[in-house]
Protein backbone atom coordinates (compact mmCIF):
# COMPACT_ATOMS: atom_id res chain seq x y z
CA UNK A 1 0.00 0.00 0.00
CA UNK A 2 1.40 3.33 -0.87
CA UNK A 3 -1.25 5.90 -1.02
CA UNK A 4 -3.58 6.73 2.38
CA UNK A 5 -6.91 8.38 2.19
CA UNK A 6 -7.81 10.15 5.59
CA UNK A 7 -10.88 11.58 7.05
CA UNK A 8 -10.41 13.62 10.18
CA UNK A 9 -13.55 13.66 12.27
CA UNK A 10 -13.74 17.39 12.54
CA UNK A 11 -16.48 18.87 15.03
CA UNK A 12 -19.05 21.51 12.32
CA UNK A 13 -17.56 24.70 11.73
CA UNK A 14 -13.93 23.53 12.59
CA UNK A 15 -13.10 23.18 8.94
CA UNK A 16 -10.44 26.03 9.41
CA UNK A 17 -8.53 22.97 11.42
CA UNK A 18 -7.77 21.03 8.00
CA UNK A 19 -4.66 23.28 6.95
CA UNK A 20 -3.00 22.56 10.46
CA UNK A 21 -3.84 18.59 9.84
CA UNK A 22 -2.70 18.34 6.05
CA UNK A 23 0.69 19.44 7.45
CA UNK A 24 0.61 17.05 9.93
CA UNK A 25 0.80 14.93 6.88
CA UNK A 26 3.36 16.60 5.25
CA UNK A 27 5.92 15.55 8.29
CA UNK A 28 5.89 12.41 6.42
CA UNK A 29 5.03 13.02 2.64
CA UNK A 30 5.18 16.21 0.33
CA UNK A 31 2.45 14.81 -1.49
CA UNK A 32 -0.64 15.76 -0.10
CA UNK A 33 -3.60 16.38 -1.74
CA UNK A 34 -6.32 18.52 0.33
CA UNK A 35 -9.98 16.56 -0.22
CA UNK A 36 -12.00 19.29 1.57
CA UNK A 37 -13.56 19.93 3.57
CA UNK A 38 -12.36 17.41 5.95
CA UNK A 39 -9.76 14.90 3.75
CA UNK A 40 -6.71 14.38 2.21
CA UNK A 41 -4.58 11.88 0.45
CA UNK A 42 -1.08 11.18 1.10
CA UNK A 43 1.13 9.15 -1.37
CA UNK A 44 3.44 7.09 0.77
CA UNK A 45 6.03 5.88 -1.75
CA UNK A 46 9.12 7.94 -0.23
CA UNK A 47 7.99 7.45 3.11
CA UNK A 48 7.36 4.21 3.63
CA UNK A 49 11.34 4.09 2.66
CA UNK A 50 12.44 6.71 4.27
CA UNK A 51 11.25 5.33 7.63
CA UNK A 52 11.15 1.50 6.87
CA UNK A 53 7.51 1.52 8.15
CA UNK A 54 4.45 0.35 6.16
CA UNK A 55 1.68 2.54 4.70
CA UNK A 56 -0.02 0.74 7.96
CA UNK A 57 2.45 1.52 10.29
CA UNK A 58 2.56 5.36 9.54
CA UNK A 59 -1.10 5.50 8.92
CA UNK A 60 -0.98 4.54 13.01
CA UNK A 61 1.56 7.04 13.37
CA UNK A 62 -0.26 10.14 11.87
CA UNK A 63 -3.70 9.05 14.07
CA UNK A 64 -1.88 9.18 17.23
CA UNK A 65 -0.43 12.54 16.46
CA UNK A 66 -3.50 14.12 14.91
CA UNK A 67 -5.26 12.96 18.63
CA UNK A 68 -2.78 14.03 20.48
CA UNK A 69 -2.23 17.64 18.74
CA UNK A 70 -5.41 18.30 17.39
CA UNK A 71 -7.88 16.10 19.82
CA UNK A 72 -8.97 15.15 16.21
CA UNK A 73 -9.34 11.57 15.20
CA UNK A 74 -9.38 9.98 11.74
CA UNK A 75 -10.74 7.48 9.40
CA UNK A 76 -8.04 5.74 7.25
CA UNK A 77 -8.12 3.45 4.11
CA UNK A 78 -5.02 2.22 2.24
CA UNK A 79 -4.15 0.92 -1.08
CA UNK A 80 -1.95 1.19 -4.07
CA UNK A 81 -3.82 4.05 -5.41
CA UNK A 82 -6.31 6.59 -4.78
CA UNK A 83 -9.10 5.28 -5.98
CA UNK A 84 -8.59 2.00 -4.16
CA UNK A 85 -7.48 4.13 -1.32
CA UNK A 86 -10.79 6.35 -1.44
CA UNK A 87 -12.76 2.84 -1.20
CA UNK A 88 -10.88 1.15 1.65
CA UNK A 89 -12.17 4.39 3.70
CA UNK A 90 -15.65 3.90 3.26
CA UNK A 91 -14.94 0.13 5.40
CA UNK A 92 -12.70 2.03 7.42
CA UNK A 93 -13.23 2.44 11.40
CA UNK A 94 -11.41 4.30 14.37
CA UNK A 95 -8.47 3.06 15.56
CA UNK A 96 -8.36 0.42 12.85
CA UNK A 97 -6.63 0.91 9.04
CA UNK A 98 -8.69 -0.46 6.51
CA UNK A 99 -5.90 -2.34 4.08
CA UNK A 100 -6.40 -3.15 0.68
CA UNK A 101 -2.96 -5.45 -0.33
CA UNK A 102 -1.53 -4.53 -3.47
CA UNK A 103 -1.66 -7.70 -5.18
CA UNK A 104 -3.89 -8.53 -7.92
CA UNK A 105 -5.45 -11.55 -6.94
CA UNK A 106 -6.38 -9.37 -3.04
CA UNK A 107 -7.53 -6.24 -5.28
CA UNK A 108 -9.99 -8.77 -7.16
CA UNK A 109 -11.82 -9.74 -4.17
CA UNK A 110 -11.94 -6.86 -2.65
CA UNK A 111 -13.88 -5.50 -5.65
CA UNK A 112 -16.26 -8.16 -6.51
CA UNK A 113 -18.82 -7.84 -4.61
CA UNK A 114 -19.39 -3.98 -4.22
CA UNK A 115 -21.74 -2.36 -6.12
CA UNK A 116 -20.80 -0.10 -9.00
CA UNK A 117 -21.63 3.18 -7.48
CA UNK A 118 -19.05 2.26 -4.92
CA UNK A 119 -16.38 3.52 -7.84
CA UNK A 120 -15.23 7.29 -7.36
CA UNK A 121 -16.86 9.04 -10.44
CA UNK A 122 -19.51 6.83 -11.23
CA UNK A 123 -22.83 8.12 -10.49
CA UNK A 124 -26.56 6.34 -10.24
CA UNK A 125 -27.50 7.28 -13.79
CA UNK A 126 -24.75 5.04 -15.43
CA UNK A 127 -24.75 2.14 -12.25
CA UNK A 128 -29.17 2.21 -13.15
CA UNK A 129 -27.96 1.75 -16.93
CA UNK A 130 -25.69 -1.32 -16.03
CA UNK A 131 -28.05 -3.05 -13.41
CA UNK A 132 -30.69 -3.20 -16.51
CA UNK A 133 -28.33 -5.51 -18.20
CA UNK A 134 -26.97 -7.78 -14.84
CA UNK A 135 -24.11 -5.27 -14.18
CA UNK A 136 -24.91 -4.86 -10.57
CA UNK A 137 -21.53 -5.66 -8.79
CA UNK A 138 -18.02 -4.73 -9.70
CA UNK A 139 -17.56 -8.51 -10.29
CA UNK A 140 -19.93 -8.78 -13.16
CA UNK A 141 -18.52 -5.40 -14.37
CA UNK A 142 -15.44 -6.93 -14.71
CA UNK A 143 -16.03 -10.01 -16.20
CA UNK A 144 -18.28 -8.38 -18.91
CA UNK A 145 -16.25 -7.39 -22.72
CA UNK A 146 -15.02 -4.09 -22.75
CA UNK A 147 -17.19 -3.70 -26.12
CA UNK A 148 -20.32 -4.42 -24.12
CA UNK A 149 -19.94 -1.91 -21.86
CA UNK A 150 -18.23 0.45 -24.61
CA UNK A 151 -21.62 -0.06 -26.27
CA UNK A 152 -23.59 0.46 -23.27
CA UNK A 153 -21.91 3.65 -21.69
CA UNK A 154 -20.05 5.03 -24.21
CA UNK A 155 -16.12 4.34 -25.50
CA UNK A 156 -14.86 6.30 -23.40
CA UNK A 157 -16.45 5.66 -19.83
CA UNK A 158 -16.97 1.99 -20.86
CA UNK A 159 -12.77 1.76 -20.86
CA UNK A 160 -12.39 3.06 -17.54
CA UNK A 161 -15.35 1.19 -16.29
CA UNK A 162 -13.50 -1.82 -16.91
CA UNK A 163 -10.32 -0.39 -15.83
CA UNK A 164 -11.36 0.60 -12.71
CA UNK A 165 -13.77 -2.90 -11.93
CA UNK A 166 -10.39 -5.26 -13.18
CA UNK A 167 -8.63 -2.73 -10.44
CA UNK A 168 -6.46 -0.49 -12.42
CA UNK A 169 -5.99 2.59 -10.82
CA UNK A 170 -4.52 5.15 -12.61
CA UNK A 171 -5.02 8.37 -10.47
CA UNK A 172 -2.51 9.78 -9.10
CA UNK A 173 -2.04 12.29 -5.72
CA UNK A 174 -1.86 15.76 -7.03
CA UNK A 175 -0.19 18.65 -4.04
CA UNK A 176 -2.70 21.20 -3.49
CA UNK A 177 -3.50 23.99 -1.18
CA UNK A 178 -6.55 24.44 0.93
CA UNK A 179 -6.42 27.89 -0.18
CA UNK A 180 -7.52 26.81 -4.02
CA UNK A 181 -10.99 26.96 -2.85
CA UNK A 182 -13.88 29.22 -0.99
CA UNK A 183 -16.35 27.36 1.00
CA UNK A 184 -19.83 28.54 2.51
CA UNK A 185 -21.74 26.71 5.59
CA UNK A 186 -25.22 27.08 6.36
CA UNK A 187 -25.34 25.40 9.95
CA UNK A 188 -28.82 24.42 10.90
CA UNK A 189 -30.33 25.92 14.88
CA UNK A 190 -31.39 22.16 15.10
CA UNK A 191 -31.60 18.78 13.19
CA UNK A 192 -33.27 20.09 10.05
CA UNK A 193 -35.93 17.69 7.95
CA UNK A 194 -37.96 20.21 5.70
CA UNK A 195 -36.24 20.14 2.52
CA UNK A 196 -37.61 23.85 1.33
CA UNK A 197 -35.12 24.48 4.10
CA UNK A 198 -32.43 22.49 2.61
CA UNK A 199 -32.49 24.33 -0.75
CA UNK A 200 -33.28 28.04 1.03
CA UNK A 201 -29.64 27.05 2.67
CA UNK A 202 -27.89 26.38 -0.53
CA UNK A 203 -29.37 29.54 -2.44
CA UNK A 204 -27.75 31.65 0.41
CA UNK A 205 -24.87 29.70 0.09
CA UNK A 206 -24.34 29.47 -3.89
CA UNK A 207 -24.98 33.42 -3.62
CA UNK A 208 -22.11 33.90 -1.26
CA UNK A 209 -19.93 31.97 -2.62
CA UNK A 210 -20.68 33.52 -6.28
CA UNK A 211 -20.16 36.78 -5.07
CA UNK A 212 -16.88 35.94 -2.97
CA UNK A 213 -15.55 34.50 -6.39
CA UNK A 214 -16.85 37.39 -8.28
CA UNK A 215 -15.17 39.86 -5.57
CA UNK A 216 -11.32 38.32 -6.38
CA UNK A 217 -11.99 37.63 -10.21
CA UNK A 218 -12.00 33.87 -10.03
CA UNK A 219 -14.43 31.52 -11.32
CA UNK A 220 -14.72 28.03 -9.90
CA UNK A 221 -14.34 24.34 -12.27
CA UNK A 222 -15.90 22.10 -9.57
CA UNK A 223 -18.83 22.52 -6.54
CA UNK A 224 -19.14 20.08 -3.71
CA UNK A 225 -21.57 19.30 -1.61
CA UNK A 226 -20.96 17.90 2.14
CA UNK A 227 -24.18 17.09 4.04
CA UNK A 228 -23.52 17.13 7.33
CA UNK A 229 -26.35 14.67 9.68
CA UNK A 230 -27.34 14.40 13.63
CA UNK A 231 -25.31 11.21 14.11
CA UNK A 232 -21.85 12.93 13.20
CA UNK A 233 -21.59 11.28 9.83
CA UNK A 234 -21.89 13.67 5.93
CA UNK A 235 -22.00 12.62 2.47
CA UNK A 236 -20.09 14.35 0.40
CA UNK A 237 -21.25 14.83 -3.73
CA UNK A 238 -19.18 16.93 -6.22
CA UNK A 239 -19.98 17.87 -9.68
CA UNK A 240 -17.84 19.50 -12.65
CA UNK A 241 -18.89 22.08 -13.68
CA UNK A 242 -20.09 22.69 -17.40
CA UNK A 243 -17.85 25.74 -17.88
CA UNK A 244 -15.34 27.86 -14.76
CA UNK A 245 -18.05 30.01 -13.53
CA UNK A 246 -18.68 32.49 -10.61
CA UNK A 247 -22.39 32.86 -11.83
CA UNK A 248 -24.32 32.55 -8.92
CA UNK A 249 -27.13 30.92 -10.57
CA UNK A 250 -25.57 28.20 -12.01
CA UNK A 251 -23.73 27.76 -8.95
CA UNK A 252 -27.06 27.30 -7.39
CA UNK A 253 -28.64 24.86 -10.00
CA UNK A 254 -25.50 22.60 -9.87
CA UNK A 255 -25.82 22.35 -6.05
CA UNK A 256 -29.96 21.97 -6.30
CA UNK A 257 -28.87 18.85 -8.68
CA UNK A 258 -26.58 17.34 -6.30
CA UNK A 259 -28.94 17.45 -3.35
CA UNK A 260 -31.81 16.26 -5.25
CA UNK A 261 -29.65 13.24 -6.86
CA UNK A 262 -28.99 12.42 -2.88
CA UNK A 263 -32.72 11.36 -2.29
CA UNK A 264 -32.61 12.65 0.80
CA UNK A 265 -36.09 10.92 2.66
CA UNK A 266 -36.76 12.44 6.46
CA UNK A 267 -32.47 13.23 6.55
CA UNK A 268 -32.15 14.97 9.66
CA UNK A 269 -29.62 17.34 8.52
CA UNK A 270 -27.41 19.27 10.89
CA UNK A 271 -25.10 21.46 7.92
CA UNK A 272 -24.62 22.30 4.53
CA UNK A 273 -21.46 23.00 2.91
CA UNK A 274 -20.64 24.25 -0.73
CA UNK A 275 -17.13 24.51 -1.95
CA UNK A 276 -16.26 25.99 -5.04
CA UNK A 277 -12.75 24.63 -6.26
CA UNK A 278 -10.34 24.84 -9.20
CA UNK A 279 -10.00 28.29 -9.12
CA UNK A 280 -8.92 29.62 -11.96
CA UNK A 281 -8.24 33.55 -12.80
CA UNK A 282 -11.73 34.76 -14.21
CA UNK A 283 -10.17 36.82 -17.46
CA UNK A 284 -8.57 33.55 -18.61
CA UNK A 285 -11.84 32.01 -18.57
CA UNK A 286 -14.12 31.19 -21.58
CA UNK A 287 -17.74 32.06 -21.52
CA UNK A 288 -20.14 30.02 -24.26
CA UNK A 289 -22.75 32.61 -25.85
CA UNK A 290 -25.48 31.24 -25.80
CA UNK A 291 -27.60 34.39 -27.26
CA UNK A 292 -30.27 34.09 -24.28
CA UNK A 293 -31.49 37.41 -23.38
CA UNK A 294 -32.66 36.47 -19.81
CA UNK A 295 -29.40 35.14 -19.62
CA UNK A 296 -27.90 38.27 -20.44
CA UNK A 297 -30.31 40.18 -18.42
CA UNK A 298 -29.77 37.92 -14.86
CA UNK A 299 -25.82 38.59 -15.37
CA UNK A 300 -26.11 42.16 -15.82
CA UNK A 301 -28.41 42.28 -12.41
CA UNK A 302 -25.96 40.40 -11.09
CA UNK A 303 -23.47 42.75 -11.44
CA UNK A 304 -25.69 45.63 -10.25
CA UNK A 305 -26.29 43.72 -6.92
CA UNK A 306 -22.69 43.55 -6.34
CA UNK A 307 -22.22 46.81 -6.51
CA UNK A 308 -25.46 47.63 -4.14
CA UNK A 309 -24.20 45.03 -2.25
CA UNK A 310 -20.60 46.42 -2.38
CA UNK A 311 -21.75 50.38 -1.10
CA UNK A 312 -24.73 49.23 1.76
CA UNK A 313 -23.43 45.51 2.59
CA UNK A 314 -24.31 42.02 1.90
CA UNK A 315 -28.10 41.82 2.54
CA UNK A 316 -28.81 45.07 0.43
CA UNK A 317 -29.79 42.73 -2.22
CA UNK A 318 -31.15 39.13 -1.93
CA UNK A 319 -33.42 36.62 -3.15
CA UNK A 320 -36.97 37.13 -2.18
CA UNK A 321 -37.12 33.53 -1.22
CA UNK A 322 -34.37 34.42 1.88
CA UNK A 323 -35.84 37.69 2.35
CA UNK A 324 -38.64 36.02 3.46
Amino acid sequence: MTVLCVRFQLPPMYEAALPGLLGLLEEFTPVVEALPPDGALADLRGAERYFGRGAVELASVIRVRSLARYGVDCLIGAGPGPMLARMALRDARFGRTRAVPGDPAAVAEFLAERPVVALPGVGTATARTLAEYGLDTLGRVAAAPLSTLQRLVGAKTGRELHEKANGVDRGRVVPNAVSRSLAAERPFDRDELDPDRHRRALLSAAGELGARLRAVGKVCRTLTLTVRYADRSATVRSRTLAEPTAHSAALTGAAYGMYEALGLQRARVRALVLRAEGLTSAEQASHQLTFDPVDEKVRRIEEVADRVRAKFGPRAVMPGTLAA
